[in-house]
């Protein structure tokens, strides 16, 4: 790093040192989707390609993309439907026995098989059920649902219909709900009256009613049948989805696939705004889902006989991108499971690895290391050996994590791709190719073939090898947002006004001597100590390193005398509690592993930290904690009692501390 205040005051700083490296197998290498050569390939030449071989058309395009900073436009002049494209012409093509879906409820004797037939089947009635409602072509339609079978063929119907949808997150509020039925102006809902979930009961409907009360656009809820319990039925704007699909015709020539413009609204997902109202990420036609296919089929290196399992919620974008529009278009067999992995055990998941035969499994850095936890032998329990590829995504995985998951789950044999994107990009953008890359723990490596990714520091000027900074995009790509729905102002502000004509992600990131890139957290979780500017991530994986250690989340506290001062929050495995002498042995540990300049200050011990039901950490309220500050919003947590645990431990650590 160069010397001086000015760069010490707006680069972040990287200590942490990760050596230990991983080629790729010869053998996995040899019949690899991607070759070296991939990255050779031109940029129009290489999505031109992949837009018409990974896609049907019914009307070709004939304009590869336009761009007008900062909106971009692809595939231009061409007509197609995502759901032909996901559905039908895989039964078209010989393959409707396939199986699209193997579904497996939390209650373990509830399972269904849904082949590409059986998926237009359902898909086809329904459209018509929402047709004889009023759906149509333009029609927003919100989805609230668990995740069961029916939550995709809701959102394909809807694709059929050319219908956009907004897909709302089964865990969260009814305000959630509404606040993003009013912003799209929904005209349906489609939910259901309750869900599985930690051996309970979700009240999905109950949280719609309350949600509709404050909805004047919805004319009608469909409401699918899950648990048979849950709220009465409102006369003239409830109906039961199986009364409305029933004599509806399932011939596919009854509902035609809409004919839809490249550029044509797919989907809203909206992203939470911790302050000012969540923002709907504008998603269109042809570009989205081209990214998605391409980069599902070479990132995944997906064969016709895969089994993948990408373990995340629809409601989220990976669930979109990855377990919906992704494999579906690529024709691949897909696991979805209803609920959490340890339940009714700590093993759950790899029983249906196990059942299955899951060859790739694509997950979060915290599920890993919930496992890491819980221990290795709920895994050792089952045969994982159909597993051939792991990956990660939704936050910068710790280096230790990312061993234990290659040596526990992959039988340190398989690669694993830990992947950066967002819910504004719409795709993977920073990714390993298995078979190309040398891995690197703790590393997203090299930005998928034609993306132009960079770090900046504050003035705009290109951070070299080693140094940390703002990770910008320079160049367009298919699947990039068409903007905040309805908000020019907030998405020129947002993501375009830090550097002209670059796209602003918020992450910080290093590139390393070989030109790899390294996550280092969203720009909020860098910490300011002592003029030093330190990524959370790297004091996590510091502490994560250490043996006794199973998660740990860092945030920073305001400090008189250093400006900021870490405080750590830390899971111990085996359920320990945590000592003095541990504390002390930690704070040590870090300043091994970094530095003086990166010991935690407090350390909090806890038997969990607060996490959303995707399994993220939720750092914000963990420093609403450290600065001892009310609480801010906590209807995304997976369990809220644990962040008042968390206070009462911090509050109790601070009272010893001032004795």
């Amino acid at each position: 790093m160069a010397d001086g205040v000015e760069t010490q005051q707006h680069a972040i700083e990287t200590i942490l040192l990760e050596e230990r490296r991983y080629p790729p197998p010869e053998d996995f290498a040899s019949q690899a989707n991607a070759q070296p050569e991939i990255y050779d390939r031109d940029f129009d030449e290489f999505w031109e390609t992949e837009g018409r071989e990974r896609v049907t058309w019914f009307e070709p395009f004939d304009q590869l993309y336009e761009w007008e900073p900062p909106y971009a436009k692809w595939y231009l002049g061409g007509k197609l439907n995502v759901c032909f494209n996901c559905v039908d012409r895989h039964v078209e093509a010989g393959n409707g026995d396939k199986v699209a879906y193997y579904w497996e409820g939390e209650p373990e004797d509830e399972r269904r098989e849904l082949t590409f037939s059986d998926l237009q089947v359902e898909v086809v009635r329904f459209a018509n059920g929402l047709k004889k409602l009023g759906v149509k072509k333009g029609t927003p339609v919100a989805i609230y649902m668990g995740m069961v079978p029916e939550l995709p063929i809701a959102m394909l119907a809807c694709t059929r219909l050319g219908a956009p949808h907004t897909v709302v997150f089964g865990g969260f509020s009814a305000e959630s709900l509404s606040g993003r039925m009013n912003d799209m102006e929904c005209e349906y809902l489609i939910t259901q009256d309750e869900g599985w979930r930690n051996g309970g009961k979700v009240p999905l409907k109950q949280n719609a009613d309350e949600a509709l009360e404050q909805s004047p656009t919805v004319k009608q809820s469909v409401v699918l049948r899950r648990t048979g319990e849950g709220p009465v039925m409102k006369e003239g704007r409830d109906v039961w989805w199986h009364e409305l699909v029933e004599g509806e015709s399932d011939d596919p020539q009854s509902c035609p696939c809409e004919p839809m413009d490249s550029e044509d609204l797919l989907y809203l997902l909206y992203t939470s705004g911790t302050t000012a109202k969540p923002k709907g990420i504008v998603h269109t036609t042809a570009g989205y889902l081209v990214g998605v296919a391409s980069t599902h089929y070479y990132i995944f290196d997906i064969k016709p006989q895969s089994v993948y399992w990408c373990a995340a919620d629809v409601g989220w974008v990976t669930g979109h991108s990855y377990i919906v529009y992704g494999p579906l278009c690529n024709g691949t067999t897909g696991v979805l499971y209803e609920g959490v992995p340890n339940y009714p055990d700590k093993d759950r998941w790899w029983a249906i690895v196990e059942r299955y035969k899951v060859d790739t499994l694509y997950t979060a850095p915290t599920a890993i290391r919930s496992h890491m936890k819980w221990g290795p032998e709920h895994a050792e329990k089952h045969d994982l050996s159909s597993l051939r590829l792991l990956g990660t995504v939704g936050e910068p995985i710790n280096p230790e994590a990312w061993i234990w998951y290659r040596e526990h789950i992959g039988g340190d044999r398989t690669p694993v791709v830990d992947t950066w994107w967002q819910t504004e990009t719409g795709m993977i953008l920073i990714t390993p190719l298995p078979g190309v890359t040398t891995l690197k723990p703790g590393s997203a490596t090299k930005p998928f073939p034609t993306v132009d990714a960079a770090v900046y520091d504050e003035q705009g000027s290109e951070v070299g090898p080693g140094g940390g900074g703002y990770l910008v995009l320079r160049r367009p790509w298919p699947a990039m947002l068409r903007g905040i729905y309805n908000d020019d102002e907030r998405y020129r502000e947002t993501y375009w006004s830090k550097y002209e004509d670059v796209y602003f992600a918020g992450d910080g990131a290093r590139i390393d001597e070989d030109g790899d890139f390294w996550l280092l957290g969203r720009v909020d979780d860098v910490m300011n100590v002592s003029g030093h500017r330190i990524s959370t991530i790297e004091v996590e994986s510091a502490l994560v390193d250490h043996q006794k250690v199973a998660e740990a989340a860092v945030c920073g506290r305001a400090d008189p005398t250093t400006g900021q001062a870490i405080v750590a929050f830390v899971s111990l495995k085996g359920g320990d509690e945590g000592s003095v002498e541990m504390l002390e042995e930690l704070r040590d540990h870090v300043a091994t592993k970094i530095g003086k300049i990166a010991r935690p200050a407090n350390i909090v011990f806890t038997p969990e930290l607060p996490k959303t039901r995707s399994g993220k950490i939720m750092r914000r309220l963990l420093r609403d904690v450290s600065e001892h500050r009310k609480l801010g919003d906590t209807t995304t947590l997976a369990d809220p009692t644990v962040v008042e645990e968390i206070k009462e431990r911090a509050e109790s650590e601070k009272g010893a501390a001032e004795e």
